[in-house]
């Protein structure tokens, strides 16, 4: 299928492994010209550098602090600036965090919740000027359903985030810019979150895959693929949904 995303300009945070990097290589693949940017500058540079010696040439990367919100919307008018426009937004950016004391929750809504607002917020101008505008967040199986991980902090920011989506949806719709989210479920990244579990707690990484119908564990870039399809023309007229990618994890009907 042709998802007619050649030529398209997107933006993407928290792209220097995982699903965040997944999504770039395939937004670069369908032809788009991207501008990433993570927290750590030499992985951003490391990045930057694998892929341009594998032949992507309009790739851009940042290294920016996205709870700085000062910060945050700069690197967006840098990435308008070298870009010539935005039509796509990611907000991936995760602050990973457990538990359920302040700071928890304090990191979980600065870069969960209000990243995305901020990224958002700052991209609208080069949004409204675009023929296929769209923007995605990556919110988490986390944020519909209490899968006692410890994730009271994470998953609490996370179902605010599909809310928050859900609303932006309905008040830029009319201005021809859609709005949606992907819900990950356990998807599998070398030395990520699974790999503490898979190594030092065993029978529960075990458990998680017996829960899962499929079986197994998901890949950033099946999360990708559905990005890329979100983003992408053959959805337009999809907008305000929840995409859940979790291999039939979660028991609840999807809504």
């Amino acid at each position: 299928m042709d998802l007619n995303l050649k030529g398209a300009k997107a933006i993407v945070t928290g792209a220097t492994r995982g699903i965040g990097l997944a999504i770039v290589e395939r937004l670069l693949a369908e032809g788009c010209a991207v501008s990433f940017c993570a927290r750590n500058a030499e992985q951003v540079k490391s990045v930057v550098e694998e892929l341009k010696s594998s032949g992507t040439a309009n790739v851009h990367g940042f290294a920016v602090d996205v709870a700085n919100g000062e910060s945050l919307r700069a690197w967006v008018a840098d990435s308008e600036a070298l870009l010539g426009g935005i039509d796509i937004v990611v907000a991936n950016a995760s602050s990973m965090v457990m538990g359920d004391s302040e700071q928890s929750f304090r990191a979980a809504f600065d870069i969960d919740l209000m990243h995305a607002h901020n990224m958002i917020e700052a991209a609208l101008p080069a949004l409204k000027k675009s023929d296929r505008a769209s923007v995605l967040a990556i919110s988490s199986i986390s944020g519909v359903q209490d899968f006692g991980f410890d994730e009271v902090a994470y998953g609490s920011l996370k179902a605010a985030l599909l809310f928050y989506i859900k609303g932006l949806s309905t008040k830029i719709g009319p201005l021809g810019i859609r709005a949606n989210l992907i819900s990950p479920g356990p998807i599998y990244v070398p030395n990520g979150t699974w790999t503490d579990m898979e190594t030092n707690h065993p029978n529960a990484f075990q458990g998680v895959i017996k829960r899962t119908p499929l079986r197994r564990m998901g890949t950033p870039q099946e999360v990708a693929s559905a990005a890329a399809f979100l983003v992408s023309s053959a959805s337009s007229f999809i907008t305000g949904s929840n995409l859940v990618v979790d291999g039939g994890h979660t028991r609840r009907i999807q809504n």
